[in-house]
C-alpha cells in the first residue's frame, strides 16, 4: 500500500498543534515536527513549543530532540526526518508532517537544492559586511541581484540573506536559479494542506500568545541563553527583540510592541511562502474533518 505523508502547514499561532493532535488520534499515527527551532531543548517559551498537555499523548518527533549547541540545518534535518519516517512507515500507512518552516517541509518532500560549494573567504567577507554595514545593506543588494528569491524569502533571517548572496556572487547566477528542478524520489506520497484564519483573528491570537509567553517567563529564558545569542536560532523573532531590551536599546513596552509586530510580520511571510510554494489545499484551522477527508482521498503535492 502506498504510504502517505500528510503535510499540515500554516503560520505561527494558527492552531496547527491542536488540529494535528486531533488528526493523529483519529489516524492512530505520529506527528513529525517541521519547525527549525522547536527541536532545540533549550528554546521552550519563545518557540511556542507544544506542551505535554497540548500533545495529549500523541508522539511528536523533533520536539526537544536536539541541543542548541548542535547546528541543525535543513540538510541535517532532511536526513534525520527521512530516517524517522522510514521507521514509522514500517507500521503506519499515514504520518503527519507539521510545521511552519517551509524549507524543512520541502527538504523532506522533495530534497534540497544542488547548491555549489562556496569559497570560505567570500562567506567571511559577507559576514564582516553584515557586522559593519548591517543587514539592510545586504538585503538591498540581494533585492537587486535576485528579486525572484526576495519575493518569498525571510529577509530578517541574516543567515539566509548571506547564503543567497554568497551563491549569487560566486556563481554569477541568481540564488533562485539553483532551486531543484526535479524532486528526489520518496517512498511516500505527500499530501499538502495549509491552515489559515481570518487575518484579524490570527493577529489577535499572535498577540495573545506573546502575552502568554511573557507571563511564562520569556525574558528570563532569553537572559539564560545569552551565551548562545550568536547562534542563528536566537537571531529570530521572539528572541532578538528581548536581547535588544536586555541590552538597553529600548524599554519594556517597546520590546512588547516589537515582539507582537514582528511575529505578525513573520506570520505574513509564512503565508506568502505557502501560498507561493505549490499546490497547498487551504482549510480553516479547525476543520479537522475536511483535512482528514482530503488527506485520505488525495495523493500528490506541489507541482
Amino acid at each position: 500500500m502506498q504510504k502517505t505523508l500528510l503535510v499540515v502547514a500554516g503560520p505561527t499561532a494558527v492552531g496547527k498543534t491542536a488540529l494535528c493532535v486531533r488528526l493523529a488520534k483519529e489516524l492512530d499515527t505520529d506527528v513529525v515536527s517541521a519547525d527549525s527551532r522547536q527541536l532545540y531543548r533549550e528554546l521552550a517559551i519563545g518557540t511556542a513549543k507544544p506542551t505535554p498537555e497540548e500533545m495529549q499523548g500523541v508522539r511528536h518527533h523533533f520536539v526537544d530532540s536536539h541541543s542548541i549547541t548542535q547546528l541543525i540545518g535543513a540538510g541535517h534535518y532532511e536526513r534525520e526526518a527521512l530516517a524517522v519516517l522510514d521507521t514509522l512507515f514500517e507500521k503506519k500507512d499515514i504520518v503527519i508532517l507539521s510545521g511552519g518552516t517551509g524549507l524543512y517541509i520541502n527538504a523532506v518532500c522533495f530534497g534540497l537544492d544542488d547548491i555549489p560549494e562556496i569559497d570560505p573567504a567570500l562567506r567571511k567577507q559577507l559576514m564582516q559586511r553584515l557586522q559593519t554595514e548591517g543587514l539592510a545593506a545586504l538585503q538591498e543588494e540581494l533585492r537587486q541581484r535576485d528579486p525572484v528569491y526576495v519575493a518569498t524569502a525571510d529577509l530578517q533571517n541574516s543567515q539566509r540573506v548571506v547564503r543567497a548572496l554568497e551563491v549569487t556572487i560566486q556563481t554569477g547566477q541568481p540564488f533562485s536559479s539553483f532551486r531543484r528542478q526535479e524532486t528526489a524520489p520518496r517512498p511516500f506520497t505527500p499530501v499538502f494542506v495549509a491552515l489559515d484564519r481570518p487575518r484579524d483573528e490570527l493577529y489577535a491570537r499572535i498577540d495573545a500568545r506573546m502575552d502568554e509567553m511573557l507571563a511564562r517567563g520569556l525574558v528570563e529564558e532569553v537572559r539564560s541563553l545569552a551565551a548562545y545569542r550568536h547562534l542563528n536560532a536566537l537571531q529570530t523573532v521572539g528572541y532578538k527583540e528581548v536581547f535588544g531590551f536586555l541590552d538597553g536599546e529600548y524599554d519594556y513596552e517597546t520590546m512588547v510592541e516589537l515582539l507582537k509586530r514582528n511575529s505578525r510580520r513573520y506570520a505574513k511571510r509564512q503565508l506568502t511562502w505557502f501560498r507561493n510554494g505549490g499546490n497547498y489545499r487551504w482549510f480553516g484551522a479547525e476543520d479537522a474533518e475536511g483535512v482528514l477527508e482530503y488527506g485520505m482521498n488525495r495523493g500528490g503535492g506541489p507541482q
